[in-house]
């Protein structure tokens, strides 16, 4: 067991869109180390069914938000594809970062650390505790209010409320 001090992380999500719910764990997990990679990732059949924004456009609007919300200017945005574990290795990264809502959040988690730590042991898996005011929100709510027409300014930020009216015109 290495006793090295985890410096960078990888903070992986399909980001479709990314809400204030997101930014929230990606702002607190860069109080906690000093490198931080926000990867998103191509997702291409995530719950049999496409992504809603392009890989550009997610990775795109991620860093958009990151700027207008004042989050530090060295957190990484990165596309991937393929294995996250390889990814974070190819990144040099020691841990993976993920934010947990509910229970259910956990149940499919736990199932990705103990596979993820089988293939790459020495990736450590970290999950940050949604923070309450953010409990509720997903990219999958977001999207369906957005396409019934409601306002989702609440739960996004500006750029991606934006795009969000711009898709669902």
């Amino acid at each position: 067991m290495s006793s090295d001090l985890i410096t960078h992380v990888v903070v992986p999500g399909t980001f479709d869109p990314v809400t204030y719910g997101h930014l929230d764990v990606i702002r607190r997990t860069r109080r906690l180390f000093p490198r931080v990679t926000v990867a998103v990732a191509a997702s291409v059949n995530k719950h049999g069914r496409g992504t809603a924004f392009t890989l550009d456009e997610r990775v795109e609007m991620i860093r958009d938000a990151l700027e207008l919300e004042g989050l530090p200017p060295d957190i990484e945005v990165m596309p991937f594809t393929g294995l996250l574990v390889n990814f974070c290795k190819e990144l040099g990264a020691g841990g993976v970062v993920k934010g947990l809502r509910a229970m259910t959040d956990f149940e499919y988690e736990l199932q990705q650390a103990d596979l993820n730590s089988h293939l790459a042991p020495d990736i450590e898996s970290i999950f940050v505790m949604s923070s309450p005011q953010y409990g509720y929100v997903s990219s999958s709510i977001v999207r369906e209010i957005a396409s019934m027409g409601s306002d989702v300014s609440i739960l996004v930020p500006a750029n991606v409320d934006e795009r969000l009216r711009e898709h669902f015109r």
